[in-house]
């Protein structure tokens, strides 16, 4: 301590020259009672902040007004925090499976106790139409379609019936692209006999030839 005391003489000293007409053991009192008070007054402000942090913990959420709310509105206001996280967690998984087809988010709100929007519902536009005189477009696009609205943990009803419409075109695109593979490989083999028979004499042909020779 007294080391300290000092220090505290020698700094103000070194900072300022004129506080060496002041006696050494009258600063010294001077400092000891300037840092008393300054200790008392920090801790006077720390017991200030943590009794005021404590009657804020203790007060809760606080509506609008800042009147501290009712139990059953803290209840609310819990379930409305966590239906506005689980909502754009199933609509950010649409959107992201969905990539190109899928639009953006729009959401349905309810004013919470605490005079703040939560989201409640919501909803991610979808393109699941099937692409015109493509088979095998339409296969790839219905493939992230059904993955687009199945991506959620909890697909709604709306989810499972986009799904099943996808998957209904997306039958009919595989049908149709196998029947276009069918009628390719068809004309292959035609052309393919064709020029088989033009290559080829006939046995007539050949015995012609040989009289002739």
């Amino acid at each position: 301590m007294a080391v300290s005391s000092v220090s505290n003489v020698s700094l103000s000293a070194w900072a300022y020259p004129a506080a060496n007409a002041t006696s050494p053991r009258v600063e010294q009192a001077a400092k000891g009672r300037a840092l008393e008070e300054d200790t008392a007054s920090s801790d006077d402000t720390d017991a200030t902040s943590t009794s005021e942090e404590s009657s804020s913990d203790a007060a809760g959420p606080k509506r609008a007004d800042g009147t501290p709310m009712a139990p059953e509105e803290i209840q609310l206001l819990d379930q409305l925090k966590q239906t506005d996280r689980e909502v754009r967690q199933h609509e950010m998984a649409h959107q992201t499976v969905g990539g190109a087809y899928a639009g953006g988010a729009s959401y349905e709100y309810e004013v919470g106790p605490d005079g703040k929007r939560y989201a409640v519902a919501g909803e991610v536009p979808i393109d699941y139409g099937p692409v015109p005189n493509d088979p095998q477009a339409t296969i790839e696009k219905m493939q992230t379609v059904i993955a687009a609205a199945m991506a959620p943990a909890d697909p709604s009803p709306t989810d499972y019936q986009v799904a099943a419409q996808a998957r209904q075109y997306l039958l009919e695109a595989k049908l149709e692209a196998s029947m276009q593979r069918s009628e390719m490989e068809q004309a292959r083999s035609d052309g393919a006999a064709a020029t088989s028979s033009t290559a080829t004499p006939s046995a007539d042909e050949s015995a012609a030839d040989e009289l002739a020779a």
